[in-house]
C-alpha cells in the first residue's frame, strides 16, 4: 500500500495500473492478507450501499450461474423443438412411403402439412403438365413460361428454402384470395434431380411449396431451414411416382 493510500488519498492512474498488475501476478495476495479482504468494500451492482469484496464475488458467481442456467434452458428448448420436428418429418416420410399414385402422394402431403405441421395456408405450385393431378386449392400447375415464376428465379437458383416476408406479387401468385391473410411465408424450392430413377424430364425447377402463416413472426429469416430442405427432397421423390412430369 502506498503512502497516498494510507492517507486516504486516491492513487494516481499509474499507481492503479501498478496495483492491478501486482494483483494479477500475485493471485494469492488476499490469501496471505485475509483480514484485508474482508475490509475491502465495493459498490453494490444495483446501486445503493456497498458490500464486501467477498459478497461481490458471490454475487458475480450467482449472475454467471443464472446466465448459464438461461443458456442451458435455451439449448434444451431448441433440442426439444428439433426432436419434435424430427418426429413430424418421420411421420411425413412414412405417409409418403405408403402413397401409390402421384395424386395420392399429393393428398398425403397436404394432409400431413395441415395435421402434423399446422400449416393451414399451404400451396404446391408445380411447373409443367401433370394430367393425373386435378386442380384444387392445395395444388395447381403452371406453364414453364408463366410470368408469375419470374420472381422465384433467385429462389430456384439458390436451391434453398427461404423464410420471412415476400413481395406482394409473390404472395398473390401463391395464395390468391387468401394473400391478405398471410403475414409470413416459408418458400421451399422443389428441384428435379434429372433423369434419375423415379424422375423424368430435364434437371431444373419442379415447382415451389409455400407455407403461409397469419403470424408475421412464425417464419423469419433467422430460423433453421434444414428440415424444410429435407421435406423438399421427400416431396420431389414422391412426385416422381406415377406418370412422368
Amino acid at each position: 500500500m502506498t503512502t497516498r493510500e494510507a492517507r486516504g488519498v486516491a492513487p494516481k492512474e499509474n499507481e492503479e495500473d501498478a496495483i492491478a498488475a501486482y494483483l494479477q501476478h500475485n493471485p494469492d495476495f488476499f490469501e496471505r492478507h485475509q483480514a484485508l479482504l474482508t475490509r475491502l468494500r465495493v459498490p453494490h451492482a444495483r446501486g445503493g450501499s456497498t458490500i464486501s469484496l467477498v459478497e461481490r464475488q458471490i454475487e458475480v458467481l450467482r449472475e454467471r450461474h443464472a446466465a448459464l442456467e438461461g443458456k442451458l434452458t435455451e439449448l434444451v428448448s431448441v433440442a426439444r423443438a428439433n426432436d419434435a420436428l424430427a418426429e413430424k418429418l418421420h411421420h411425413f416420410t412414412r405417409k409418403l412411403l405408403r402413397a401409390g399414385a402421384r395424386a395420392e402422394a399429393v393428398a398425403r402431403i397436404e394432409s400431413s402439412l395441415r395435421e402434423d405441421f399446422d400449416a393451414f395456408h399451404c400451396v404446391l405450385v408445380l411447373i409443367g403438365k401433370f394430367p393425373d393431378l386435378a386442380p384444387q386449392r392445395f395444388v395447381r400447375t403452371v406453364a414453364c413460361d408463366d410470368a408469375g415464376l419470374k420472381s422465384f428465379e433467385t429462389l430456384f437458383a439458390s436451391g434453398k428454402p427461404r423464410c420471412g416476408q415476400v413481395r406482394d406479387t409473390q404472395r398473390e401468385f401463391l395464395f390468391g384470395q387468401d394473400s391478405n391473410d398471410i403475414g409470413s411465408v416459408a418458400l421451399v424450392p422443389l428441384l428435379r434431380s434429372g433423369n434419375g430413377a423415379g424422375h423424368s424430364g430435364p434437371a431444373g425447377p419442379l415447382g415451389v411449396l409455400a407455407l403461409g402463416s397469419a403470424d408475421r413472426d412464425r417464419f423469419h429469416p433467422g430460423m433453421s431451414t434444414e428440415f424444410l430442405g429435407r421435406m423438399a427432397d421427400l416431396i420431389v421423390d414422391a412426385l416422381g411416382v406415377g406418370a412422368g412430369a
